[in-house]
């Protein structure tokens, strides 16, 4: 039988169309640290059925915010726009969507850049470490807060899989069915190298000063090194090659030996427009969770750290051209959870986007999406 485990003491209030849990008892961290309270940030949309079963709840990526879909209360598209919504493969109409922006990325919830209660003064480098079952405990108190004990669905894409996968570990029974999309169980050394050297990039900026920066003095280039090298991480070369091929685009010449090829200036340009979307310290920690996480870890093997979760049905779709996260992740995932008794799916889509295929190939990703949550209950 289900049963609810007692929350903490919290209050919400709203801003806008985002709600904030406000919690004031002390946050314990897996690392052993903690906080005198955290915020939690999320937004809703449709409506809760009666028995407070129709509720699908969504785990971000690294970087966004609890915004994913317009609403009344903000008109302004959503980072998931064309997926959620009256109709749309995660349909409003049915569920009750709920978003939370993760514990860590200072988007409304708690985290690094957060001014530390204690001491008037940014969090930085004295936060506590972060880990993903630390977002997943957070991302729980908001379940506390509205009175739902089992989710109609899990929807994991990237990160926010992991971070599904460490809610089903603290909780088994929290959902009836689990969506994961382009995730992985575990962090795998091609995808580490990569974090590890965006950081790497972030804190030999000059005006890092170890976690002392200011509006001022930002570590712009660190930032902007950073997410050229993810962004490539986060396409394939068949769509770097078909999108640009050797086109010539001589533009921000600025730079030593300037910019001659089209694929250059589409990285420079959309790197600056995210020197300022996530705060250094908060890509740190976020980054490391992701490097830290093994939902095996303290189990004999990966079948065994699968065991005990409750399901009726999970579904995991990825994408070939994915190399950050790939396809044989996506199917350990699968075969996990078939070894344990769940009935599971694997869908990989013939998306040439890599990694970000979920966020842009919607003509594929939102009838796969649909496809299963149109049919869950």
């Amino acid at each position: 039988m289900l049963t609810m485990s007692k929350p903490s003491p919290a209050t919400t209030t709203r801003e806008g169309a985002t709600w904030i849990l406000h919690s004031k008892a002390p946050f314990l961290f897996a690392s052993g640290g903690q906080i005198p309270g955290v915020e939690v940030a999320y937004e809703t949309w449709g409506t809760l059925n009666a028995k407070r079963s129709n509720g699908v709840l969504i785990l971000t990526g690294l970087s966004p915010n609890a915004h994913a879909a317009s609403n009344e209360e903000n008109p302004e598209d959503g980072w998931w726009e064309p997926m959620i919504g009256p109709g749309k493969a995660i349909d409003s109409n049915r569920h009750f969507i709920i978003c939370v922006n993760s514990l860590g990325s200072c988007k409304g919830s708690t985290g690094p850049s957060c001014t530390n209660p204690e001491t008037g003064k940014p969090y930085r480098l004295s936060f506590p470490d972060l880990v993903i079952p630390d977002i997943a405990a957070a991302a729980h108190m908001v379940l506390q807060s509205l009175g739902i004990v089992q989710l109609r669905a899990l929807v994991g894409p990237s990160m926010g899989g992991m971070s599904c996968l460490a809610l089903l570990k603290r909780q088994p029974e929290i959902a009836r069915h689990f969506l994961a999309i382009s995730t992985a169980a575990r962090a795998e050394p091609f995808g580490i190298s990569i974090r590890s050297l965006q950081r790497e990039m972030i804190v030999r900026d000059p005006h890092w000063k170890d976690g002392a920066y200011t509006d001022k003095q930002w570590p712009v280039t660190g930032m902007r090194l950073a997410r050229k090298l993810g962004m490539i991480s986060y396409r394939s070369e068949p769509e770097w090659r078909k999108r640009f091929g050797r086109d010539l685009q001589n533009r921000y010449n600025e730079r030593l030996f300037g910019m001659h090829f089209a694929v250059e200036s589409y990285l420079e340009s959309a790197s600056r427009k995210f020197i300022r979307n996530l705060d250094p310290c908060c890509y740190l920690y976020l980054s490391r969770a992701i490097d830290m996480y093994d939902i095996s870890e303290g189990h004999e093997d990966m079948q065994s750290a699968f065991a005990g979760i409750r399901l009726d049905s999970a579904r995991v779709i990825g994408v070939h051209t994915d190399a950050l996260w790939p396809p044989h992740q996506q199917k350990e995932i699968c075969q996990m959870f078939s070894a344990n008794g769940v009935e599971c799916q694997l869908k990989m889509l013939s998306s040439i986007q890599g990694h970000d295929s979920f966020l842009v190939d919607y003509k594929r990703f939102c009838p796969a999406v649909e496809a299963y949550l149109g049919n869950v209950d």
